[in-house]
């Protein structure tokens, strides 16, 4: 370990949590989770991103660093209000079995090839479409706030994009406070006790979000992440590490753990030569990493209480603003090939509708459209 790794694997957790923790907890919210269950899915997340990271960095001496998917947490904030949380713990789990059935059989490679990816990047961006317009929705309810937000992702955009988004947290949380918007009086540095949730299994629930939880995690978290890795000159056992993020989603899905991924924003920042200038040492960065998780997995409970002070228009625009890069790169990716266009716009409309067709949501409908158009008009199954 030396201070430059350890400087990276610290930096890498703020931004991991700094840039989506809100967004999590939308999403266990959507499911009716109570504040001590909504603690469980963040002890369960950072334990399993602790571990996970911890684990593969020193098992394969190369800088692994897990995450959380962020776009799985937007979908399932789209798509799980007014389902039991029961089921979408059933859901979890299905879409975990899913994706450790890719890692163990070597499937993962050929699965992904079968969805176009402009498919997969329009139904993301249909998915993050709604964090998007609630961004400037919240200046309803609260004009200065967010806007004092949006000034300071303008400045970190031009003067430090690594770490925009944590500024904007930091402007953020200091504009509420001089606005008397935020109450920690109950904010304890307490550990979480997690909270396990018996599964129950719908088959609408099932298709709705278990499938496209399953898609988005694999096409826009666990391929950009191998990408990362690739690109910085690593060649990581692909297939073990889904497998391994997939068996370690199956045992935290029961306290809230809903997808593990490999990382790839965060991951960006122990890569480089700003971790260390020997890329063989870096894999010390992962390591930092998976300390940092661990510890804020296990004090989960108060970063819930914390977020539950924050006022509404703090939360929507923070998750507006993290996910503005995201939203963008899933519509270029989506509309810039000319060839399937028509099917990627019809997955983008279907999935922004957030209509429920039999009981399943519209992240699986959009999919479905979107392959169906493509099928007939470009004639590819």
């Amino acid at each position: 370990m030396s201070l430059s790794t350890l400087t990276a694997g610290v930096v890498a957790v703020i931004i991991g949590y700094a840039s989506s923790a809100a967004i999590i907890f939308q999403a266990a919210a959507a499911a009716g989770a109570s504040p001590e269950q909504i603690a469980s899915w963040l002890w369960a997340l950072g334990i399993g991103m602790g571990i996970t990271s911890l684990g593969l960095s020193l098992r394969y001496r190369i800088p692994v660093l897990t995450a959380w998917s962020t776009p799985g947490a937007a979908l399932l904030a789209t798509s799980l209000p007014g389902i039991p949380i029961e089921e979408a713990i059933g859901a979890f789990l299905f879409s975990a079995a899913l994706i450790t059935l890719c890692g163990v059989t070597g499937l993962f490679e050929k699965l992904i090839q079968r969805i176009p990816p402009a498919i997969a990047a329009a139904m993301l961006a249909g998915v993050l479409l709604r964090f998007g317009l609630d961004l400037f929705v919240a200046l309803e309810s609260q004009l200065w706030l967010p806007l004092a937000m949006c000034a300071a992702w303008l400045a970190g955009r031009r003067l430090w994009p690594r770490l925009a988004i944590p500024g904007v947290l930091i402007v953020g949380c200091a504009t509420a406070a001089l606005q008397g918007l935020v109450s920690l009086e109950g904010l304890q540095l307490t550990p979480t006790v997690p909270v396990f949730t018996t599964p129950a299994f719908s088959m609408a629930t099932l298709i709705g979000v278990g499938i496209p939880l399953f898609v988005v995690t694999m096409a826009t978290q666990n391929l950009p992440g191998l990408a990362v890795l690739q690109a910085a000159g690593y060649r990581p056992p692909s297939s073990a590490l889904i497998g391994w993020t997939g068996a370690s989603t199956l045992a935290l899905a029961p306290f809230g753990g809903y997808a593990l991924n490999l990382a790839a924003i965060s991951a960006a920042v122990c890569l480089g030569p700003e971790s260390h200038q020997d890329p063989a040492r870096r894999y010390t960065a992962g390591v930092a990493a998976g300390v940092g998780y661990l510890l804020m997995g296990v004090f989960g409970a108060t970063v819930t209480t914390l977020f539950m002070a924050l006022p509404a228009a703090l939360v929507m625009a923070l998750a507006g603003l993290a996910l503005l890069g995201t939203l963008g790169s899933g519509l270029a990716s989506a509309l810039v090939p000319s060839e399937g266009r028509d099917a990627a716009l019809v997955t983008f409309l279907m999935t922004a509708s957030g209509i429920s067709l039999l009981g399943i949501g519209a992240a699986f409908w959009g999919l479905v459209a979107g392959m169906l158009t493509l099928w007939v008009t470009c004639g590819r199954r």
